[in-house]
């Protein structure tokens, strides 16, 4: 994004005056002697650099804090942009807020709308290469992710420790940890008030995964929280399951599930035992956390399975996106946690994400084909059975964590 003749400016929150002097300053590495003058406002300092260059990427980083201290700025930079002639200067405008940078760029009463040429939503990175950045493989991979997702921040801070209870420890849990309030500050970067949007994650970390359970939990029509939903989907922090072969807009059975991994432990471990942390009273909770931790790397290593279908070529078949399948039959409800279809329409892949220590494959495998063979939504197709197991087990239909985290790269 920023090469070494582009110039580049990180914001905070100081007032435009300092602001400005901080972008002229780092200028001058590209323009001999820019920062010798000084510039009342932004307008004069873009207006004097046009005149000094022929082209020039200027990089505004975390850009809503240069707007909260200069409301005009994305009016200045719309009328630089719009000058008749060749365009000197070129702007790459970058924040970590999304409803805020959302709101200057894509807002249609927004100065700066319709003048992107490109608009890049940074998505964390693929499961695969936190095994490169924590040292780690197959089952211990998993666990990592299902604690810091793809954030090369959190990696970052959790390399410095030899284990991952003591990252978690450390970072987490203890209240001085540098992520133990993440989620809250996450919010108040992109809500304009966080406390709807964290009583619905808290609501949802907890299990309770169905609109009517929701509503009910928090007293609320049903109706009322179908916007807020959607924003936080929108923003990366839930997603909405719905049976395979179901259209996620008109069906009745959608789950909501927390989408980001660290977001989902947080508020599966720590948000309930806040009153225990805020009294260093750790080994409780981290009692708690034994307990629960596998159920929580299960959920995760699902999530895994899921996403790896269409890259392993499973049984010789290319496949299309996979998801969970939930519904009745003859011997009552039952459900496949891995279920795609061929891109050519002719063979269904039904699977078991499994996570025991210990793995059972012939008994999965069975109990697998035998519900797989009345699926509802197989019609005379072809069945293929594939099992997601955690270690010590092979064969064509087994797949394992190395083979999952190789392809999702």
């Amino acid at each position: 994004m920023c090469g070494e003749g582009d110039a580049y400016s990180l914001a905070d929150e100081r007032d435009a005056p300092l602001q400005i002097q901080a972008l002229a300053s780092e200028l001058s590495r590209v323009v001999p002697e820019f920062d010798a003058a000084r510039y009342p406002s932004w307008d004069a300092l873009f207006t004097s650099l046009e005149a000094r260059v022929e082209r020039l990427n200027v990089v505004l980083d975390e850009f809503p804090y240069l707007v909260s201290s200069a409301p005009e700025l994305p009016s200045v930079l719309q009328r630089h942009l719009d000058l008749p002639g060749p365009r000197r200067l070129r702007f790459v405008l970058c924040g970590s807020s999304q409803r805020m940078m959302q709101g200057l760029a894509l807002d249609r009463s927004a100065p700066l709308f319709g003048r992107a040429q490109e608009i890049i939503r940074l998505a964390p990175l693929k499961p695969g290469w936190i095994c490169d950045a924590l040292g780690v493989r197959g089952a211990a991979a998993v666990e990592a992710w299902a604690v810091w997702g793809g954030v090369p921040r959190y990696w970052e801070l959790a390399s410095r420790y030899a284990s991952l209870q003591e990252s978690i420890r450390d970072l987490v849990l203890h209240r001085h940890g540098v992520l133990h309030d993440e989620p809250e500050g996450l919010l108040l970067d992109d809500m304009r008030s966080a406390s709807q949007a964290s009583s619905l994650l808290a609501l949802v970390g907890a299990g309770c995964n169905r609109l009517s359970e929701i509503a009910a939990r928090m007293g609320k029509p049903a109706g009322s929280l179908t916007r807020p939903l959607s924003n936080l989907i929108e923003l990366g922090y839930l997603r909405k399951d719905t049976p395979f072969g179901e259209d996620e807009r008109s069906s009745k059975r959608t789950l909501y599930r927390i989408d980001d991994p660290l977001l989902a432990f947080w508020f599966r471990f720590v948000q309930p035992a806040r009153t225990l942390l805020q009294r260093d009273l750790l080994e409780p909770v981290e009692a708690r956390l034994v307990e629960g931790f596998p159920q929580h790397c299960a959920e995760a290593w699902e999530v895994l399975a899921r996403e790896s279908v269409p890259r392993l070529g499973i049984g010789g078949t290319a496949w299309g996106p996979a998801s969970r399948w939930w519904g009745s039959g003859p011997e009552g409800p039952r459900e496949f946690d891995v279920v795609a279809e061929s891109l050519d329409g002719e063979s269904v892949l039904i699977g078991e994400a499994k996570w025991a220590t210990r793995p059972d494959v012939a008994r999965w495998r069975g109990e697998l084909r035998a519900r797989a063979a009345g699926a509802p939504f197989v019609r005379g197709r072809r069945i293929l059975h594939a099992l997601w197991v955690r270690q010590g087990a092979s064969g064509d239909d087994i797949v394992t964590p190395d083979l999952v985290l190789a392809a999702l790269r």
